[in-house]
């Protein structure tokens, strides 16, 4: 059996060997394949442009669906940014497409810190990130990867040039993810002004030293076709998601009065460009890019801060039990200084408080006696109104006696005139009585 080629190997300790014979391992990239699709890919975009633009509407074209997004508005106190996260499904291959969205961006008055949100919530995920790496239990494997990995950053078509809003936050954030720069709604500039537009852009971002990112070119089968569309920069694309028939299919389209933009027509804008440039070509390197270079970045800088070292100042070699030694004992002394501040400001304030405490003892007495003093005046005032209330209980009691003594002879005088009256009322009647007797008597005759 001929001889199979082999690869050339970087390292020379290897030798290399051929086979007699098929052994298997070259379908490993197959084998990797099946458990790549099998897990599914995470790709994390970041869309940062003014309020109305054409973020939504072009992300809309980009994936051919239709995401929900929200109403935004002018009128936010500060940029807000927002993460709403979607599955995509594309023959055999799940996406997990997280889409985070700069909400007023640009649109308040002081815009000196517009982009500051936007580099804390970067540096949150590569924390979070870390923080799980360097657990002693750690679960990376699973770990949902939430690192940006590409910044879509929409550029005003104004035709003159970028504002300081943008030069300073793509300056903030270029050492932290990738960057493609987008002319937004690039219809609206005049097809004769837009590359005069994009060479002022490029030239803008050089000189600024801003590093946006460039497709590699070290992969043979791509490296042309990257190297043409590195000279597209920044694409001038549109979005609509409006869709009418040409022809035999439904196209999306941007309706004009001065005519019909066609979103996937090469000859209108740049949106084919950045759908093969973003999602067909390089949507992997992108990904890789973001932990080799972006994350490892953030990764180095954070170990410096926390004396994870492996050289001192004097290039020598230097172990983490050392590192974790040195840095114990200035954090050692640096505690006992604050307790000794501590403990001495607790002192002054002790003897802040007994001397107040001391100057209050000696208030209390005469403190003391003005008080029993205004008790006693007020013990006076009280005794000298209940004196004055049990006479007048004693004049009313008098007077109640009186009233009821009255009260009761009247009840007398009244009952003995009534008995007199009765008494004459009888004596009338039997005075009547008598009379007609002996008239009656009178004249009975005598037998």
């Amino acid at each position: 059996m001929a001889d199979l080629p082999t690869c050339p190997l970087p390292d020379d300790d290897y030798r290399a060997l051929s086979l007699s014979g098929r052994v298997g391992f070259s379908s490993l990239p197959d084998q990797l394949v099946k458990k790549s699709i099998s897990r599914g890919f995470c790709f994390n975009i970041l869309c940062i442009g003014e309020t109305g633009i054409g973020k939504s509407t072009l992300l809309n074209s980009l994936f051919n669906t239709s995401f929900d997004d929200s109403m935004s508005t002018h009128f936010l106190p500060e940029v807000k940014l927002t993460a709403q996260k979607y599955v995509l499904q594309e023959d055999c291959v799940l996406l997990k497409l997280p889409i985070v969205n700069t909400m007023g961006f640009g649109d308040q008055i002081n815009r000196e810190d517009s982009y500051q949100p936007i580099v804390d919530y970067i540096d949150s995920q590569f924390e979070a990130y870390l923080q799980e790496e360097l657990k002693i239990k750690r679960s990376l494997f699973n770990y949902h990867d939430s690192h940006i990995h590409v910044c879509l950053y929409f550029i005003s078509p104004t035709g003159h040039s970028l504002k300081s809003l943008d030069l300073v936050t793509m300056k903030k954030l270029d050492s932290k993810v990738n960057i493609i720069p987008i002319i937004g709604k690039a219809d609206s500039i005049a097809k004769s002004e837009l590359q005069n537009f994009k060479n002022k852009i490029m030239c803008e971002l050089v000189s600024n030293g801003i590093q946006i990112y460039l497709f590699p070119t070290d992969d043979e089968t791509v490296s042309e076709r990257n190297a043409i569309m590195n000279g597209h920069m920044p694409f001038a694309v549109v979005g609509s998601n409006e869709k009418v028939q040409v022809g035999n299919k439904m196209v999306r389209v941007r309706q004009c009065p001065w005519g019909t933009v066609e979103v996937e027509n090469e000859n209108h804008c740049d949106f084919v460009k950045l759908r093969e440039m973003l999602i067909c070509t390089n949507m992997e390197d992108l990904r890789e890019q973001t932990h080799v270079r972006h994350y490892e970045l953030y990764r180095r800088c954070r170990l410096k801060e926390m004396v994870h070292i492996d050289m001192d100042p004097e290039n020598e070699p230097v172990s983490l039990q050392e590192a974790y030694e040195a840095e114990w004992s200035e954090f050692y002394l640096e505690l006992q200084r604050e307790e000794g501040e501590l403990r001495q400001r607790f002192v002054q304030r002790m003897k802040e408080k007994a001397a107040m405490l001391t100057k209050e003892e000696r208030r209390l007495p005469a403190k003391y006696e003005l008080e029993m003093q205004i008790l006693e005046a007020e013990r006076l005032k009280l005794e000298e109104k209940k004196k004055v209330l049990e006479d007048e209980i004693a004049v009313f009691h008098a007077k109640k006696a009186n009233a009821e003594l009255l009260q009761s002879q009247a009840s007398t005088a009244t009952l003995a005139v009534s008995l007199k009256k009765g008494e004459d009322h009888r004596k009338k009647v039997l005075m009547l009585i008598i009379r007609g007797s002996k008239k009656k008597l009178l004249h009975i005759p005598l037998s």
